[in-house]
């Protein structure tokens, strides 16, 4: 049986390239991929990185919209299901993804309750030699870092307390947002003007800052966890390599 993925996304604004990529990479793996969104609404990836001027010189590459137009196309992309709904649940599918984005539209599923208890149930199932897994890049790290355990020994930390991650950087964060801020305001902080960024909200529920991984190189950059099957990447560049990662862990399950 194909290895069952999951990616939860917002309505609106997750990154073209960190949504498409990893998904047509499982797709043609031979992975059975589902779709998430709060109420089962079809969503849309951020726009301004796909057209316009932002799209031509900040937004996703050439491989990343190519691989956009046909995800949109896609059953799984068009018929999501509600994560909200009382039946959902994440503990029948192998792989739960989450793709970033900077948009204030991914506000939607970082804040979401639902999500965090949804995420604080399933990712201990991840626990090596579990054949389940989980999947971050980017601001989808934030979401995780956000989800806390509600019981035993680590009761109100966050499912990231004890393991290795990244995340989008805070130096990456801090360059695309001076560079663009006097064209494009506060459009690369998804909390506005200054909030902290990603890696220092991600670090801070860690329990000891060296579990945040980090690569100034545009190199593909990857952290896997030793004792968790989580997976985590950076920004755009690494999402790839990112899935095919992802496909290698699944495909060593029992």
């Amino acid at each position: 049986m194909a290895p069952s993925v999951i990616f939860l996304v917002a309505d609106y604004g997750n990154d073209p390239t960190e949504t498409a990529i990893p998904w047509k990479v499982f797709k043609d793996a031979g992975f059975d991929i589902t779709f998430a969104t709060e109420h089962g609404k079809v969503p849309a990836c951020d726009s301004r990185m796909l057209t316009g001027w932002t799209g031509a010189l900040l937004g996703a590459p050439r491989e990343g919209k190519e691989a956009y137009k046909q995800l949109v196309e896609a059953a799984a992309f068009q018929h999501p299901r509600s994560w909200t709904d009382a039946s959902f649940s994440l503990k029948e599918y192998d792989c739960v993804v989450l793709p970033g984005g900077h948009d204030k539209g991914v506000r939607q599923i970082i804040d979401s309750e639902r999500i965090h208890q949804l995420l604080a149930e399933y990712f201990p199932l991840t626990k090596k030699p579990s054949s389940k897994c989980v999947a971050a890049i980017c601001h989808g790290v934030q979401v995780l870092a956000a989800s806390e355990y509600s019981i035993g020994d680590m009761a109100g930390k966050s499912v990231l307390a004890d393991v290795k991650t990244t995340a989008l950087q805070g130096f990456h964060e801090q360059f695309i947002y001076y560079a663009t801020m006097l064209f494009l305001g506060d459009y690369y902080k998804t909390y506005g003007h200054g909030t902290p960024s990603v890696q220092e909200i991600v670090t801070k529920r860690l329990e000891k800052p060296e579990q945040f991984q980090g690569s100034l190189q545009f190199a593909p950059f990857v952290v896997e966890d030793d004792a968790f099957n989580y997976v985590s990447a950076r920004f755009p560049p690494d999402a790839e390599e990112f899935a095919r990662r992802v496909v290698e862990v699944l495909k060593k399950r029992a």
